[in-house]
């Protein structure tokens, strides 16, 4: 398999996975033996995000050394998320108007799925809204918020940090140097980590087709094209429009990150990414102060592929219960969507709890969830994988915008990531 790409590797294990869960559907056996594989993966990859998050922005930040022009990289940042963010939410308003997915769609023929999990999970913010995103940034414990992952509190510690490193000047030096060694040491262990992923993405796949079948697929087939279609004319148009501003290529992007975006989209999860992505952009011309600042704060702020999702999804529901919603309603659904799904990324079914908290504001029933929930698998490969777009694209108009942007170290990087594309292609035939 050594000759073979990550990319190559992760596709086989891809299909691979569907293959054993579809033969096997409905069998307890492929849940029992696969399920570990993807969760030890899946683990491996959580374990180093912290670390390395915490590593390189600290590096980063007592490299920019200055409150003001890091407050400067955070406003700017926050504004590009929200402004897409919100055309996304637009967007998939009026992909769902004029495509109307859920209507005549018969009910009786749907499965419903248990959303307990996802209704606990709603519960458990406690409320969530845009003022306690901010009152939790703070953290009370920074370990506590380590153990739990939350990235945002690890963000705002580790930038104090950074600082407070930055401040106290020769004497900081052997800090940054502990920081960048373990920096290093994670980026290490993560490209061998990556030599698990086909593993780790034929049983997570192998599990999802075993356990909900393709045929979940037929009923609400509209949808999930819908949804598919969008996804990708989000990234192609409106990414690629603000990539051909910043002076680089969508394409291109995309071509960079080829083993990232499968291996995000096998596994549904952006943390699987995070790491490689913020190692590659940095290759790709971004400073590495803009890096692991921008793309760890995006996990939480800029979520393109979600908010589209959450805003179809929503008025896919209505219409499968014959509800119309009029334009007032949808600004309504608009903006609640955009408060709503701000800060809770770490929540289990980040989607799915951003609907539920936004569903009964505008009086469309939470119930209809459950009937869209057996194919939120597959509607979530397709939003991690935009989500993952967004996040890189963010660290290269970042980086533009500050003037930090190595255009040339981004142009060699490009090439060479394309001409080892092509000598792949011919050791491969």
């Amino acid at each position: 398999m050594k000759k073979y790409g990550l990319a190559l590797q992760i596709l086989i294990g891809l299909i691979l996975g569907i293959v054993v869960g579809a033969i096997f559907y409905g069998s307890p056996e492929v849940k029992t033996y696969l399920q570990p594989i993807g969760d030890i993966f899946l683990r491996l990859i959580k374990m180093i995000v912290v670390p390395i998050v915490i590593s390189t922005l600290i590096v980063g930040v007592a490299g920019v050394g200055d409150v003001k022009k890091l407050g400067k990289i955070g406003g700017k940042a926050i504004l590009y998320f929200e402004i897409v963010t919100t055309v996304a939410i637009i967007l998939g308003l009026l992909v769902a108007n004029l495509f109307q997915p859920g209507t005549g769609v018969d009910m009786s023929q749907l499965t419903k799925t248990d959303i307990h999990q996802y209704v606990e999970a709603a519960e458990g913010t406690g409320g969530h809204s845009f003022i306690d995103t901010f009152v939790n940034i703070v953290p009370k414990n920074i370990f506590d918020a380590i153990v739990r992952g939350d990235m945002l509190a690890i963000i705002f510690f580790s930038v104090l940090f950074g600082l407070g490193v930055a401040a106290i000047g020769e004497r900081g030096k052997p800090v940054i140097s502990f920081f960048q060694g373990v920096a290093s040491a994670m980026f290490w262990v993560t490209n061998q980590i990556m030599k698990f992923a086909p593993f780790g993405v034929f049983a997570l796949i192998g599990v999802t087709v075993s356990t909900f079948g393709l045929k979940s697929l037929l009923p609400l087939a509209k949808l999930v094209v819908l949804v598919y279609a969008t996804m990708i004319f989000f990234v192609l148009v409106v990414l690629g429009a603000i990539a051909k501003k910043a002076g680089v290529s969508i394409f291109s992007l995309i071509r960079i990150l080829k083993d990232e975006l499968l291996l995000a989209y096998s596994t549904s999860s952006s943390e699987t990414v995070l790491p490689r992505i913020m190692e590659k952009m940095e290759q790709f011309g971004c400073p590495r102060a803009i890096t692991s600042f921008v793309i760890p704060t995006g996990y939480s702020f800029n979520l393109d592929g979600s908010t589209l999702y959450q805003a179809v999804a929503a008025l896919f529901i209505a219409q499968m219960y014959g509800i119309h919603l009029p334009i007032g309603t949808q600004i309504t659904l608009m903006l609640v969507l955009m408060i709503t799904s701000k800060g809770i990324a770490g929540v289990p079914g980040v989607s799915f709890v951003v609907l539920l908290a936004t569903l009964g504001s505008v009086n469309i029933p939470l119930e209809g969830l459950a009937f869209i929930a057996g194919i939120d698998r597959i509607l979530d490969m397709a939003r991690t994988v935009v989500n993952v777009i967004g996040n890189s694209l963010a660290a290269v108009v970042i980086s533009k915008w500050e003037g930090q942007y190595d255009t040339e170290k981004g142009k060699q990087y490009a090439t060479s990531v394309k001409m080892n594309k092509q000598l792949e292609t011919v050791e491969n035939c």
